[in-house]
C-alpha cells in the first residue's frame, strides 16, 4: 500500500474507532487513554513530516513544544511493544461492525433504533467472544452471538472460470463444470476437487453465501457472515425513538454553547408517542443529556428543532442549571 494512503486509512482508524469509542474514557480524565493518544500523535507527526511538513509541524509542535519535528528522529517499530493477535482480532471486530452497520443501512433501520440479536459465524468465533459487548454498542443491538458454525449459517457456493480451465483441461472441461453444477465437488488442501480435477487458482471461484440472504451479510474474506434480527417490537421502537430525542437535545447542547459537563434543564415538545416513549425511558435520556429536570410542553425560545422516527418533528429548549 503506497505509504500516503497507509497513512489515511491508520488516521480513519484512530479517529472513527479509537478516539470515538474513547469518548468516556477522555471525559473521565483516563490519564492512559490520554497517553496513548499522545504518544500516536507524536510518532505519527515524525512519520508523516515528510509527506506533509507543514502540518506535522504544527502537530508536533503543539503537542511537545519542541524545536522542530524536522530535527527528530525517525521512529523504530522496536521503540514499543506490539499484540498482533489483539491488533488482527480488532480488525476482525471492526469488520463484524461494518458488515453488521452496511445490513442495517440496506434494510433502513437507523442505528439509534435497537435491535434484539446480531449472530455472528466465522472461525474466529472465540477470538471474538470477549468483544461482545462492544460490538452490541457499536451496532445497537441487545445481544450478540458468536458461533463457529459457519456452514450453519451459509454455504460455500463453487463457479468455474473455463476461458481459464479449459486451456489445461481440454475436452475434460465440460465433466468439471457440469461436476460443480450438481454439487459435486469438495475441498482438499483449502482448493475445490471436481470430477477428479484439482482447480488452481484463477480456474475457480468460490463464495460464501448466507443461508438467510435476506437478513445476512458476508464478511470481509469470505470466511464468516453476520445475521440480524431485524424485527423491530414496540419496545425496541420506543428506546429508538428516545434515543432519537437525545441526539437532539445533544445538537442543542452544542447550539447553546454548553461545556459537555453542564448539567441542563431540559423541556421536550413531541408529539403523544414520543413523550410517551421519552417517559418509559426518562431516567436514560436525562443521564445521556446531563438533565437535572425533564418537562413535557411548550419549548422556551430559543429552541432546537430536530427529527425522531420517521421524520417527526421534535422541538427542545436547554436551559444551563
Amino acid at each position: 500500500m503506497p505509504p500516503a494512503r497507509s497513512i489515511r486509512s491508520y488516521l480513519d482508524a484512530l479517529t472513527n474507532w479509537y478516539v470515538r469509542r474513547s469518548r468516556d474514557r477522555f471525559w473521565a480524565g483516563d490519564r492512559d487513554a490520554f497517553d496513548t493518544l499522545y504518544t500516536v500523535l507524536e510518532t505519527l507527526s515524525r512519520v508523516v513530516a515528510p509527506l506533509a511538513p507543514l502540518t506535522a509541524e504544527e502537530v508536533w509542535r503543539g503537542l511537545t513544544g519542541g524545536r522542530s519535528v524536522h530535527l527528530t528522529s525517525w521512529p523504530t517499530a522496536e521503540t514499543f511493544g506490539g499484540d498482533l493477535p489483539l491488533v488482527s482480532t480488532m480488525d476482525a471486530v471492526r469488520e463484524v461492525c461494518s458488515a453488521a452497520l452496511s445490513l442495517r443501512k440496506a434494510k433502513g433501520l437507523r442505528v439509534r433504533l435497537p435491535l434484539r440479536t446480531l449472530t455472528v459465524a466465522t472461525p474466529d468465533a472465540a477470538a471474538l467472544r470477549p468483544f461482545a459487548d462492544l460490538v452490541a454498542d457499536e451496532v445497537n443491538v441487545k445481544e450478540v452471538v458468536f458461533s463457529d458454525d459457519v456452514a450453519g449459517q451459509s454455504e460455500q457456493v463453487l463457479t468455474v472460470v473455463p476461458r481459464a480451465l479449459g486451456p489445461r483441461l481440454g475436452g475434460q472441461v465440460q465433466a468439471v463444470i457440469k461436476a460443480v453444477k450438481a454439487g459435486d465437488w469438495s475441498l482438499v488442501d483449502g482448493r475445490p476437487v471436481a470430477a477428479g480435477v484439482a482447480l488452481r487458482e484463477g480456474e475457480y471461484e468460490l463464495r460464501l453465501v448466507a443461508a438467510d440472504a435476506e437478513h445476512s451479510a458476508p464478511l470481509p474474506g469470505g470466511d464468516g457472515v453476520v445475521v440480524l434480527d431485524t424485527e423491530v417490537t414496540p419496545e425496541l421502537a420506543a428506546e429508538g425513538l428516545a434515543r432519537d430525542v437525545i441526539r437532539v437535545v445533544q445538537q442543542a447542547r452544542r447550539e447553546a454553547g454548553l461545556d459537555i459537563a453542564d448539567r441542563i434543564a431540559l423541556v421536550v415538545e413531541v408529539s403523544d408517542d414520543i413523550a410517551t416513549a421519552v417517559r418509559t425511558h426518562q431516567d436514560f435520556v436525562a443521564a445521556e443529556t446531563l438533565a437535572t429536570s425533564l418537562s413535557f410542553g411548550s419549548a422556551a425560545e430559543p429552541s432546537f428543532t430536530g427529527e425522531a422516527g420517521e421524520n417527526a418533528p421534535v422541538k427542545v429548549s436547554v436551559t444551563r442549571t
